[in-house]
């Protein structure tokens, strides 16, 4: 069974995140475990390979006790589909072919040192493979037992509904926060009249909806905030006065604001589990007892006036 909350690795992998701690990363892991957090959820493309090897290391001898979600469709071992972006000198490609995935999913295995993947996650999606073909694959891989369920990410809703056809479809991951809604109007009803889970992704926004960056921050090296809007120092100052609109509400659950905001995003109608990274022990504990709130009418609704009030548009 996996719990609400969902530990997420992608920083993990260090690229994009201006580096990594090994070791703190598998306490994050285990942390999470022991704090009854059962979904773990990682890729190939989060460093190369770097995070599902450590999820390979935190979950040894705990495999029974977790669900482990990882991707495919991000590849670096041929130059079919088309290039996506440069990592560590190697360029990635989405490719979501037959002999792709079927070779995808043994180095996954290997290196999450796993017999089997609980759910297995097309990462984001390749014009230039039919779904037939790639869904094909998939049920597979399901067939032979190493893999146990099939979902979706970074999915168009026509794209969504090719699959469909195919099916079954167990989940889609997509991005979802306080400040990404745009799945309430599109994926999510499709996904309603399917019974098929959504886990969303970037729950806190990369950071932002933390409460823990303040208007003076700065991002260095390959740090993606580095350059994104929302992270400018106006930004910031938006996302500063929200929180401080959240504040009560936190203090009299005696929360964190991030916590409230991850109890408002698994609230929302239609989303069944909300990833959130850590990179260390504490950040993990931290997001684990975020499932244990469940917030009130009022308090949500104060929550989406505040949102109302400082996010919407943050982007512009």
């Amino acid at each position: 069974m996996a719990s609400t909350i969902g530990q997420g690795t992608w920083a993990m992998g260090g690229w994009m995140w201006g580096g990594t701690d090994e070791a703190q990363s598998v306490k994050a892991i285990r942390a999470a475990i022991d704090e009854g957090v059962t979904l773990i959820d990682t890729a190939p493309a989060y460093g190369l390979g770097k995070a599902e090897e450590i999820v390979g290391k935190a979950i040894a001898g705990r495999r029974g006790e977790v669900v482990v979600a990882t991707k495919c469709g991000l590849v670096w071992h041929t130059d079919k589909g088309t290039h996506f972006f440069d990592e560590h000198g190697k360029k990635v490609h989405r490719h979501l072919g037959r002999d792709s995935i079927f070779f995808e999913v043994e180095q996954s295995l290997r290196r999450l040192r796993t017999e089997y993947i609980d759910l297995y996650i097309t990462h984001w999606q390749d014009a230039t493979t039919p779904v037939a073909e790639t869904m094909g694959a998939l049920l597979d891989l399901k067939r032979q037992g190493k893999i146990r369920a099939i979902g979706v990410s970074n999915v168009s809703p026509e794209t969504l509904r090719e699959y469909i056809e195919i099916g079954p479809v167990d989940a889609i991951q997509e991005r979802f926060s306080m400040i990404d809604r745009g799945i309430e109007a599109d994926l999510l009803p499709i996904c309603r009249e399917n019974d098929v889970s959504v886990l969303s992704y970037s729950s806190l926004a990369l950071g932002l909806l933390s409460g823990k960056i303040g208007p003076s921050r700065t991002f260095e090296g390959d740090d993606q905030r580095k350059d994104d809007p929302r992270f400018s120092p106006a930004g910031l100052e938006r996302v500063a006065a929200f929180m401080r609109e959240v504040e009560p509400v936190a203090a009299a659950r005696q929360a964190t604001p991030a916590q409230i905001v991850i109890a408002w995003t698994i609230a929302r109608p239609g989303i069944t589990y909300a990833l959130c990274g850590a990179r260390n022990a504490g950040q993990a504990a931290e997001n684990a007892a975020a499932g244990r709130l469940s917030l009130s009418a009022d308090e949500i609704a104060l929550i989406d006036a505040a949102i109302e009030n400082h996010l919407a548009g943050i982007d512009g």
